[in-house]
């Protein structure tokens, strides 16, 4: 039943079909043959737990503005709630990486399904705020498992010329997740209860994936490893086609397993110098992919676009669920490109492209800043909140500016300390018109934002930023960790790279509110802007191009001379 013919018509060309472990030819000189429909069903199925993770990670940002008014959570319990599933992701992907290696990769991801569904059970029905934070708990774990076994395991069942590809499907789909959490949040703000309604629905492609994954086959890498070849014999025959010289590939895997296996371990990889060296770039990717911004942006960017002047809470909303779209539709032109570009140059251009687009976002809240508007008025009982001007203002924590008119006609205005107690935006204008000497009905209390006619750009550079991120540094990291290193050591090495992306993650996350106070909003944008620029340099020096090399020609790919490994895959992976 897993057999059927879907026209693998992806490139241009015609390529000779790769096994994905040995790199050699099947039916060598032969037009590229049909893929069963299997493959396809497998990468669906397994890249439902990256939606899960794009979906959880995304969806807090809506429901947690209904959560904390219900809740009365204070700031801590807020930043607690949304940083716990992080935090958990964080340490359950370090277990992850041991529990591959020994029990194989369906189990864990079956386990993730599972406890994806029971999350999402826990903090839709959550009555009170310490049950909503253990929900968000178990939520993280799940995307801990997920966020590493899901990529190991498609590239082992991947042949080597749709290897990229596949992996960048699951990708697609966290970015999917996190723009159908956008459209909920949206959907669901204004119905009572909503947020369980938000965190409730990640119960059903979680039982989806729970049902599809206990008919997914285990890798084929995986029970070669434990000798059962009769078993990767048979799940071979359904996810390759059919004259493939399955033989040839399963002896090639054997010899690889046969080199590593008096080498297994933390300690033996760090003993061996090509992995150590993957493992440092591993590392490094995962970390610059999170350092420039990313989650930052999709995590606050209703916020930002609120600090640029949309005062609408629920154009807000919309207008981040619109860039968000733009990640996803980038990871599509990802998914395009990195079997043409190659990886390296994929993801020396993304971070090109980044760059440029957070100096456009920084330049927005700069020219903000500095072209405020100025205070027109002093509160004698204000005298923390003394400003000349909105941007001062509103620079600090404590302070909101206070004004009278259209933003671009203000009247009146003055720097008021902000009502925090408060999260009605209504409630805070009304405050701020009952303790200043303004005495009119249009008036406005901007507590993170100045009112500013380019308000636009900000918006502009948000959807730059993500259609420029998406295709490289979006998934190009997971995409390279899944491929760099040597069978005996890719759970291990996933596992430590997975675990920097969450700690980078945790980190970016809940420093960025900090940041825009010390360094203030455009001074944030134009660290993370340096940021990039760092990795733009570092990669274009150490990345080397994976296209075309087999898995177990990574370990000789990184026993090359640095300069030597940036020609095209294709070269490097023959004998």
């Amino acid at each position: 039943m897993w057999r059927g013919c879907l026209c693998c018509a992806m490139d241009d060309q015609h390529i000779p079909l790769l096994s994905s472990s040995s790199g050699t030819t099947m039916g060598e000189g032969s037009a590229a043959e049909s893929l069963p429909t299997a493959i396809y069903l497998l990468t669906l199925l397994s890249a439902i737990g990256g939606f899960l993770f794009g979906y959880d990670t995304g969806v807090v940002s809506g429901a947690m503005i209904l959560i904390r008014e219900e809740f009365e959570l204070s700031t801590v319990w807020h930043e607690l709630i949304v940083s716990a599933t992080i935090g958990a992701a964080f340490l359950s992907a370090l277990v992850a990486g041991q529990a591959t290696d020994r029990f194989g990769r369906r189990p864990v991801i079956l386990c993730a399904s599972l406890v994806f569904l029971v999350g999402a059970i826990v903090m839709g029905a959550a009555p009170e705020k310490v049950t909503l934070l253990v929900g968000r708990i178990i939520v993280g774990i799940g995307i801990g498992f997920a966020s590493m076994a899901v990529p190991v395991y498609l590239s082992e069942v991947s042949p080597l010329h749709l290897r990229g590809r596949i992996t960048v499907v699951n990708n697609i789909f966290i970015t999917g997740g996190q723009v159908v959490s956008s459209i909920v949040a949206g959907a669901f703000s204004e119905v009572k209860m909503g947020w369980r309604y938000m965190l409730g629905l990640a119960g059903l492609p979680a039982l989806l994936q729970l049902i599809g994954s206990a008919f997914m086959p285990e890798s084929p890498r995986w029970l070669l490893s434990r000798e059962r070849e009769t078993d990767a014999r048979e799940v071979l025959e359904k996810i390759r086609p059919k004259n493939a010289d399955l033989k040839e590939e399963i002896e090639s895997v054997k010899v690889a397993l046969a080199e590593d296996a008096d080498q297994a371990g933390l300690r033996e990889v760090f003993a061996s110098k090509p992995v150590r060296q993957a493992l440092l770039l591993g590392c490094l990717l995962q970390l610059f992919q999170q350092i420039s911004g990313i989650n930052t942006v999709m995590y606050y960017s209703a916020s930002i676009i609120s600090m640029a002047g949309v005062t609408d809470n629920s154009l807000a909303i919309w207008l981040s669920a619109a860039t968000s779209s733009m990640n996803f539709l980038g990871t599509f032109l990802g998914l395009w490109l990195v079997e043409r570009l190659g990886r390296r140059s994929l993801t020396l251009g993304s971070l090109l492209g980044t760059v440029v687009s957070l100096f456009l976002l920084a330049l927005t809240f700069h020219l903000a800043y500095l072209h405020s508007p100025d205070i027109l008025m002093q509160d004698p009982s204000s005298s923390e909140c003394v400003a000349d001007t909105c941007g001062v203002c509103t620079s600090r924590s404590s302070c909101g500016f206070c004004f009278i008119g259209d933003p671009d006609d203000i009247q009146n205005s003055t720097c008021l300390a902000s009502n925090h107690s408060s999260y009605n935006e209504m409630s805070e204008a009304g405050w701020c018109a009952n303790s200043t000497l303004l005495d009119a009905d249009d008036v406005t209390f901007a507590y993170d934002w100045c009112p500013y006619e380019y308000a636009w750009l900000c918006i502009v550079g948000l959807a730059l930023y993500l259609l420029c991120f998406s295709p490289g540094m979006g998934p190009m990291p997971w995409t390279i960790n899944s491929e760099i290193y040597p069978g005996w050591a890719r759970a291990t090495c996933t596992s430590i790279t997975t675990s920097v992306n969450w700690a980078s993650n945790l980190l970016v996350s809940i420093s960025f509110l900090t940041l825009t106070e010390t360094l203030l909003k455009h001074g944030t944008f134009y660290m993370y802007m340096g940021l990039a620029g760092l990795g733009l340099v570092i990669f274009f020096f150490l990345l080397p191009e994976t296209r075309g090399v087999p898995l177990e020609g990574m370990e000789r790919l990184f026993s090359k001379p640095i300069s030597t490994r940036f020609r095209r895959g294709r070269t490097l992976s023959s004998p």
